[in-house]
């Protein structure tokens, strides 16, 4: 059952990342920044820090609820999302020099893998 959770959320979030990223980038196709992404990365945040807030503050869902909304819904939208809440809870629990490595090492090695992959696909 929990595949299944997980299954139909992320396709409901991977339809509306779709669906909005479409709309936002029919009306900034001339821009250079990547809205859509920047847009619907800032959204998956904001949705997934009101529901975790939820979730301490009055224990609103079971672990099937957390499953579809944040594994599912969330993660089909935005992985971006997670790496938030992550990051806002070791910060939270005192733990800023792995939230700032587990920042830092995100980006840049998420980034390098990317162009070195790319490099190696090039050359195939």
């Amino acid at each position: 059952m929990n595949y299944v959770l997980v299954g139909v959320g992320g396709a409901l979030g991977a339809i509306a990342r779709y669906l909005l990223s479409g709309v936002i980038l029919h009306r900034s196709m001339d821009w250079k920044f990547p809205l859509p992404t920047f847009l619907v990365n800032v959204l998956g945040c904001l949705v997934a820090g009101l529901l975790a807030g939820f979730v301490v503050k009055l224990d609103w869902f079971t672990e099937q609820h957390r499953l579809f909304l944040f594994t599912g819904i969330l993660g089909g939208f935005t992985t971006f999302s997670a790496f938030g809440v992550e990051t806002v809870h070791l910060l939270r629990d005192g733990h800023l020099g792995i939230a700032a490595l587990y920042v830092g090492m995100s980006v840049v090695v998420g980034i390098g893998s990317l162009w070195i992959a790319m490099l190696i696909a090039g050359r195939l």
